[in-house]
């Protein structure tokens, strides 16, 4: 192979895998969703602010006592109103795939609202949850053990609503 060929094999395929790489890490989520600071006034509020994740004590769901690691049947809500219902993990109640700053709230608190929570960042109320009323709001984490270091927090959070 000449030097020529090579070069001309080289830039045509390094801009290529850059493009499939990004486009990866796009649809994969890493670049997408990100949730900015909204350019209107917000309002501040003190809530209780916990952590979940997508397992089965976070969310009250779990599989069918015949299935085997879940290779059999659908996992079901195990608590709640919705109990017996399925359940599809990993996604919220408005149907987005759960995320870092995805928030479940009250409904008095509407789909879409930002809020900016210290030591989380930023993050979108697009989930809903059996326990949380009032002023409380859980946050999105990808594991347990992060959910569960997070804990239970007071904490004055700033609210744009939609």
């Amino acid at each position: 192979m000449s030097t020529r060929t090579r070069k001309h094999a080289v830039s045509v395929w390094l801009p290529l895998t850059a493009v499939v790489v990004l486009c990866s890490l796009w649809f994969a989520g890493c670049f997408s969703g990100r949730i900015a600071r909204p350019r209107s006034p917000y309002t501040l509020m003190q809530m209780t602010v916990t952590g979940y994740c997508n397992c089965g004590i976070c969310c009250s769901w779990e599989y069918p006592w015949y299935s085997v690691y879940g290779l059999f049947g659908s996992p079901y809500i195990n608590a709640g109103n919705n109990k017996g219902k399925p359940k599809k993990v990993g996604f919220t109640a408005n149907g987005m795939r759960a995320q870092h700053g995805t928030i479940a709230a009250d409904p008095a608190i509407p789909f879409g609202t930002v809020i900016y929570v210290p030591g989380y960042g930023y993050g979108r109320v697009e989930d809903r949850g059996g326990a949380i009323q009032g002023n409380k709001l859980d946050l999105w984490f990808s594991t347990h053990e992060a959910a569960k270091e997070w804990g239970r927090k007071t904490l004055v959070v700033r609210v744009w609503r939609p």
